[in-house]
Order: C-alpha cells, then structure tokens, then sequence
C-alpha cells in the first residue's frame, strides 16, 4: 500500500458468477463510496461465499463443476484475497457457512435436498466434504446455533426448518427433526438475533418474516410470530418455485432473496426481487416482535446485500444490475439512504463485508 493512502479498514467482497470472480472493494466511510480494489478469479457460478469467525478467511462455493469450496486468505491490511486451496463439495450449494468454532464448513444444497459439512484445516482451508446428509426438500440456508451446539437448515420446498445436534464435527437430527412455518412461505434465508433469543426466517414465497424463540438448550424452535415483509398494494401473486413456473405464465410473484440484521438487533432488511425493492422491519431485541417499516427500490433483482459491522451501511449487489449499491442506515429509524454506487461484475449475487481492524 502507498503510505500516502488511507489504511482499509472494511473491505466488500462480492460474488460474480457470470464473470467466475470475486470483486472487492474499500467501504470509504469518509466519502461514503466503494473502491474497487482488485477482481480475483474464481470459477463460473462462484456463489455463495462466507466469512471465518476470525475474518481472516474467505470461502466461496463452486456451483459449476467440479463443484467445490475454494479457500482464500484475506490479506491483513490490504484485504486482497490469497488462494490457498479447494475441497470437493457433493452438491450445488446454495449457501456456505463455517461453524462458530471456525473449524467445519456447512453447506445446504437446494438442488440436492440435502447439508453437508466439511473440515477447515489449521491453515484455514476447507478439505472434502465428510458428511453429506439428506435433508428436506430445496434446501437453502444453514447456520450453527451460538453456542455451535445445533444447526439448523431451511427446507423452502417442505415449508420447514431442519433441527439438527452438532457435535465433533457431524450432525444428527434432532427430535423433533424439524419446526415448520405456514405453508406457503418458503423459507429461504435466516439470522439470529445479536442476543441468540430469536430466528428471524424470511420467506421466498411470502415476503415474510417468521420469528422463532430458540431453547438453547434442547436446540429447537417454537414460532411466536410472522410479520409481513412488502407494503399493500405490491400486486405481487404468492410465489413459488421458479421450475414450477408453467410455461408463459408470467404472473409477477413474490420472489424474496435475501435477509439481514442491524448489530442492535433493532432493525431488519430484506430483499425482493421482483419489484426490485429492499424493505425495513423494526425489531424488538427483547420481545423478537417485528413491525414493518418501509419499503424502497434498489438494484436490479436484489439477490444479495450485506450490512456493515457497524451497522452504519448496507450493500446491495443486483443479479441483473452492473453496479453495487451503498446505504446509509439512519441509526434511530433504520432507514436507508443511498449515497453511492460503484461498478461491479456480471450476474452478481452476493456480498460479504469484513472489518480488518
């Protein structure tokens, strides 16, 4: 780096699976823009990519083949992204996460119906899978529970949440096996809330939001409450799987991607991407309630956005958009003011945000 630069001190990552690379760039917080930093090569349909808990690895799923994980070194300082190595995955992934320990790689497959888990060696590179385990139908999203002591994945065909023990590396279906949503939702995407209390799980078919209250201890979820994620008036039919589609029907439906919460936990955001939209959901961190707030456009079918560690800024990467877009998130109300955009790659689907200091 010049000395005459500014160090980085946040770096975005974002997937570009038409052009096979990961982009990233510097969050200037002073001018409120994104720098391009460099374009790393990966593979065609790179996607989804995910953060180690020590931020000092990125991983990114392979969904052309050979399918498989590859394993990045993020570069103190710079943020630039070394290649280190890759493990065969057993499925088109639709979603990475590692493990709260850092130490295994899960992964959920909607194409496969099925989870796996992979082990991440001392020099943080993820190997072969070891554990590829049969799940609901179109599975979507899996993430460790805080404790890392359960796992729980969405089923979006099955309207249900997979409850899963995670110990030594191996997951075992818990009892019961599974919490489900309304049918008709999809559950696609999901976070805890900061406190560990809650799931928040958002619907691809519904727009909305189902809040779980989590029991720590035995792993399993019992559903409080669903709040609507779109205004009245969208005109959007419920969704449904896209290969379900009939042909030259061309109903616009709901078709929910992606969701993400404040580090408050008081406000959350998620993106639909047949209006092409982003909306706010305020949350209560100590009750899990959620209320709708707005709703606004944004980049070209929103697949993919982040927010910042700070909770200061979200980032928004459009699958059918050539540039990333940044928001300002007002702290009190959450709203989101856009401030910037800056160019990105071809058919890009997701982001990550890394803090280096």
């Amino acid at each position: 780096m010049n000395p005459a630069e500014p160090a980085i001190d946040t770096v975005v990552y974002a997937a570009n699976a038409g052009d096979g690379t990961i982009g990233s760039y510097r969050l200037d917080r002073q001018t409120e823009r994104l720098i391009p930093l460099a374009t790393t090569e990966a593979a065609e349909n790179v996607m989804p990519l995910a953060i180690s808990p020590d931020k000092q690895m990125l991983y990114a799923a392979i969904r052309s083949d050979p399918l498989r994980v590859l394993s990045y070194r993020i570069e103190a300082g710079t943020g630039a992204l070394t290649p280190l190595g890759s493990g065969a995955l057993y499925g088109s992934m639709a979603y990475i996460a590692t493990d709260r320990s850092g130490r295994y790689l899960l992964a959920a497959s909607y194409g496969g119906n099925l989870v796996s888990v992979s082990p991440i060696d001392d020099n943080g590179v993820a190997g072969d899978a070891t554990q590829t385990l049969e799940t609901g139908s179109r599975a979507h999203a899996i993430l460790a529970t805080p404790d890392n002591r359960h796992v729980f994945a969405t089923n979006l065909g099955d309207d249900r949440l997979a409850q899963f023990h995670f110990a030594d590396g191996a997951l075992v279906p818990n009892d019961p096996p599974a919490a489900r949503t309304a049918d008709g939702t999809g559950p696609r995407h999901f976070v805890f809330s900061p406190s560990g209390r809650f799931v928040y799980v958002l619907g691809e078919f519904s727009a909305t939001v189902t809040t779980f209250e989590l029991d720590a201890q035995d792993g399993t979820l019992t559903q409080i409450a669903v709040c609507e994620g779109l205004p009245e008036g969208m005109n959007l039919a419920p969704g449904m799987p896209r290969e379900e589609i009939p042909a030259g029907d061309e109903t616009p439906r709901i078709w929910a991607a992606d969701l993400h919460i404040t580090p408050d936990g008081r406000h959350l955001y998620l993106s639909e991407r047949t209006s092409s939209t982003l909306s706010t959901l305020r949350a209560n961190p100590d009750s899990g309630e959620l209320h709708f707030v707005g709703n606004q456009p944004t980049v070209e079918q929103p697949r993919g956005f982040e927010v910042d560690p700070t909770g200061r800024y979200l980032v928004a990467a459009g699958e059918l958009s050539d540039h990333l877009a940044l928001y300002r998130i007002e702290p009190t109300s959450g709203e989101l003011v856009h401030v910037s955009d800056a160019p990105t790659g071809n058919k890009t689907n997701w982001v990550e945000i890394v803090s280096l200091r």
